[in-house]
């Protein structure tokens, strides 16, 4: 024993110890590996089967397969693909206003000023309030004639449109009351990122006689490569999957010119009873959300590259 080499020595224990140790892991995963399968993988298997079969809902009720019938009555829908369009108007506005927004937010919170505190909760109420009676707010406050913002453009002598009566009007609106509702949960992941830079940096970026401008450009947003990866999956993902505010705020309308692939599910799932058809646009969204999620993942992994 006296030449044994200590790995060899002490091996057995050590394999014993590890085995212990990984059964003692997988006793504490298995609740949530479980509930997860349960609850998130068994709804999505059982959405790609019926996505297959024409069936209203009803328990009683026979399913009866279609299928790739389903499929073609989604693709062949223009309200379908009109909801797309206003997927690409959400995301459009995400990263033309949404982020800018967020990030000058980010900025002005994490600079030193009196009321900082009141400023930084003032911004992130929106997104704490129910998103209902946020659409209902705005509703209101948007109402023909009677509104608020219609009444303040009047004294500038400015017609108001009819935000979401208009066609024309209805989904630029909503998504700019998104932007709004948002701004303040995205200002704390710009902020999160902002405050990880080493002070370092700016430190010897003013000896080197940078400014303002230059530490911004060069340092500040090169630095948060992460958090722009963030925001841009949780954007893209989170417009692909928008309901509440479109459902509250004009329901799809005004002759489904808000439609979004979500509300298109939920018409044909709860109201027309067509529940294959409702399968068959959850799965497109499924398969969607994953795969812009994993291209978006891709893209900034070369820019870090």
């Amino acid at each position: 024993m006296g030449n044994c080499p200590l790995d060899l020595c002490e091996g057995t224990p050590m394999v014993v110890g590890n085995k212990k140790q990984l059964g003692w892991h997988l006793a504490f995963l298995a609740p949530g590996v479980l509930a997860f399968a349960f609850l998130v993988l068994t709804p999505i298997v059982e959405s790609v089967i019926q996505s297959f079969y024409s069936w209203n809902g009803i328990s009683i009720s026979p399913m009866k397969f279609v299928g790739l019938d389903n499929y073609s009555v989604v693709f062949k829908d223009m309200k379908f693909w009109n909801s797309l369009v206003n997927v690409g108007w959400f995301m459009l506005g995400g990263f033309v206003v949404l982020m800018p927004l967020s990030f000058v937010l980010a900025l002005v919170i994490n600079k030193e000023y009196r009321m900082k505190g009141f400023f930084k909760t003032t911004y992130f109420l929106p997104v704490v309030l129910p998103m209902t009676a946020v659409g209902l707010m705005w509703v209101y406050m948007l109402f023909p004639e009677s509104g608020v913002v219609p009444i303040i453009l009047k004294l500038f002598g400015i017609q108001s449109p009819n935000f979401l009566g208009d066609p024309d009007w209805a989904i630029f609106t909503i998504v700019l009351v998104n932007e709004w509702v948002y701004a303040g949960l995205n200002m704390l992941i710009f902020s999160a990122g902002i405050v990880s830079i080493p002070t370092e940096l700016y430190e010897s970026a003013k000896i080197d006689g940078a400014n303002s401008w230059q530490q911004l450009s060069r340092i500040t947003i090169p630095m948060m490569n992460e958090s722009f990866k963030i925001f841009s999956i949780l954007c893209v993902t989170g417009c692909i999957k928008h309901f509440n505010l479109v459902f509250v705020m004009t329901g799809g309308g005004p002759s489904h010119a808000s439609e979004m692939p979500t509300t298109l599910l939920y018409n044909e799932a709860f109201v027309y009873r067509n529940f294959g058809v409702g399968n068959a646009i959850g799965v497109f969204l499924l398969v969607a959300g994953v795969t812009v999620s994993l291209l978006t993942n891709k893209f900034f992994s070369r820019k870090e590259d």
